[in-house]
């Protein structure tokens, strides 16, 4: 499956995939415990400067995070036109956060460090008859499914720019679902020879 995850290192590369997932866990809970806008913004600044700090390897991820600023300017579009500025401001600022959050998250750790990370943090269940190693497999998937459903329209946007000049827009859907299924299909197909083996 394609992916977003960045080849070319930098320090987040080095930082243990556990200590990410738990950063991700604190600063994303703590985005919405608080509705004073002054600390959102602040939040919102200093993720920015640490998405920055990754250089060119953040590339991967920009044209997913124009389509998400795009939404956020809706979104404040939205609430000032409904005459609730501030609880637009609110939204978009904890949507922005999150998404450059989870893009450092992808682009700067491999599956595998993810997958190791899940079946540590799940193993207590195996005391009450859970079998962790499908479930830390199933949320794996999950998640990198979501990533390669980003890598594979940038790639088909990519291409139609590339012929046409312009972007895809929902032109992209059929092609997309087509390769997202075939996807899974040939995934699907690989774990049941591995776990019938």
């Amino acid at each position: 499956m394609d992916s977003l995850y960045a080849a070319r290192r930098t320090w987040l590369h080095a930082v243990p995939a556990s200590l990410k997932l738990a950063v991700l866990a604190v600063m994303g809970t703590g985005l919405f415990l608080t509705e004073r806008l002054v600390w959102l913004a602040a939040a919102s600044a200093l993720i920015g400067l640490l998405f920055a700090s990754l250089g060119r390897s953040g590339r991967g991820a920009r044209r997913m995070l124009v389509s998400v600023a795009i939404g956020c300017a809706l979104i404040v579009a939205f609430h000032a036109w409904t005459g609730r500025p501030a609880l637009g401001a609110i939204t978009a600022l904890r949507l922005i956060s999150a998404s450059l959050l989870g893009a450092m998250l992808t682009l700067t750790t491999r599956f595998d460090d993810l997958l190791a990370v899940l079946e540590t943090v799940l193993r207590p269940l195996r005391h009450v008859g859970v079998d962790t190693a499908r479930l830390a497999l199933a949320l794996g998937l999950m998640l990198r499914f979501t990533e390669n459903f980003f890598a594979q329209w940038r790639r088909l946007d990519d291409a139609h720019r590339a012929r046409s000049g312009r972007a895809g827009g929902f032109a992209l859907l059929a092609p997309l679902t087509i390769r997202t299924l075939s996807t899974a299909r040939r995934v699907a197909d690989a774990l049941a020879v591995r776990l019938g083996a």
